[in-house]
């Protein structure tokens, strides 16, 4: 470990003066990717001083332990090693935590979207559910979001709910959310208490900046048209609601929920860039999506991750068999447990992959 922490400390020493290069501070990515690697790695190599310096202190007291007649000062030596080696062994552990490789895309914002998937009705207000419970996540974070789009469902719910959250590092917690999400409940149609299964889809995708696409607007075709849904005297007389199409590659977006027709365009362009993004992601995440089950953002919209059953209280993910029995407070948006279950299991997994475990 200590080879590559001095490996790494020599790169954010070259990056250093990289950053000072005309030749990167002419090119707006390159800068911008330099800038965040030598960021995340002078965290790295603070740790290392930090460590490097409780090695030389452990190895001094041992030294003089070994040397030392005095008694008084043997004492005060064994006290200080006795503090200095669970440091040790803690400041270890936190530095192997570190070097687990990130997701390039960790610190971005991202733009959520539920689905109602199969279950008509009950998949909607399911839906409608999944919506409530991240914005109230989103809101104990202390993070920000905005409505994007909505369709909302016949009964209640949404058939579909686009929004935008922004905030510190986003995409490295709200990553495992995408996915088909199960619910197992009795719905408040059923007159003869049968359990249905309903499911949404949620795609949790990285927030796309302009110089991660190369987007050229003569292959978009912008529609206009009125807004839909709630909004008082404004719906359907004003045509501020937005629909892009990237013909070469064929997505639509749409946003409707600002009555700024300038407002709503800006936010379907920054959606069509992320869609645009998250497709070329998929491919490079798809290729390790075999040996690495905890990683989500693998493309495959259709996995199962999770199952809500009410009868039972109880949430399961399936991808690392974590269950938990408060689903009430889960709904209520209390999700951190699992997340940070997630987090440990795909860091582990990384560990071992790197050979650091």
């Amino acid at each position: 470990m200590l080879d590559k922490l001095e490996q790494l400390k020599q790169k954010w020493e070259d990056l250093e003066q990289r950053l000072s290069d005309p030749t990167v501070l002419a090119d707006q990515k390159r800068f911008k990717q330099t800038s965040k690697e030598y960021k995340d790695l002078g965290v790295i190599v603070a740790a290392y001083r930090k460590y490097k310096n409780v090695v030389d202190n452990i190895r001094n007291n041992k030294d003089l332990l070994r040397t030392e007649k005095d008694e008084e000062f043997r004492a005060m030596a064994k006290e200080e090693l006795d503090l200095l080696e669970p440091q040790k062994e803690q400041m270890e552990a936190d530095i192997r935590l570190m070097l687990v490789p990130k997701d390039a895309e960790d610190e971005r914002d991202v733009i959520l979207e539920i689905r109602s998937g199969t279950g008509g009705d009950e998949a909607s207000i399911f839906a409608g559910d999944l919506y409530r419970m991240y914005t109230r996540y989103i809101d104990n974070k202390g993070w920000k979001w905005e409505l994007i789009n909505d369709s909302p469902g016949t009964a209640g719910g949404y058939k579909e709910v686009v929004i935008n959250v922004s905030g510190e590092e986003v995409y490295s917690v709200m990553k495992y959310e995408s996915g088909v999400h199960r619910v197992q409940r009795v719905p408040a149609t059923e007159s003869q208490g049968r359990i249905h299964t309903s499911a949404a889809s949620v795609a949790v995708m990285p927030e796309a900046d302009e110089v991660d696409v190369d987007l050229d607007m003569k292959d978009v075709k912008v529609d206009t048209f009125r807004s839909s849904g709630a909004g008082g005297q404004h719906v359907n007389k004003v045509e501020s609601a937005v629909r892009m199409t990237h013909i070469p590659t064929g997505i639509v977006v749409e946003c409707q929920a600002e009555r700024s027709q300038m407002k709503n365009r800006e936010s379907a362009l920054k959606t069509l860039r992320t869609r645009m993004y998250e497709a070329e992601l998929e491919k490079r995440n798809a290729e390790i999506a075999a040996t690495r089950k905890t990683l989500v953002s693998t493309g495959d919209r259709s996995a199962k991750i999770r199952t809500y059953n009410y009868p039972q209280g109880r949430i399961t993910d399936h991808r690392i068999g974590f269950t938990s029995y408060n689903l009430p407070d889960f709904m209520g948006g209390n999700i951190e447990e699992m997340i940070q279950a997630l987090q440990l299991a795909e860091n582990m997994e990384k560990l071992k992959a790197g050979g650091l475990a």
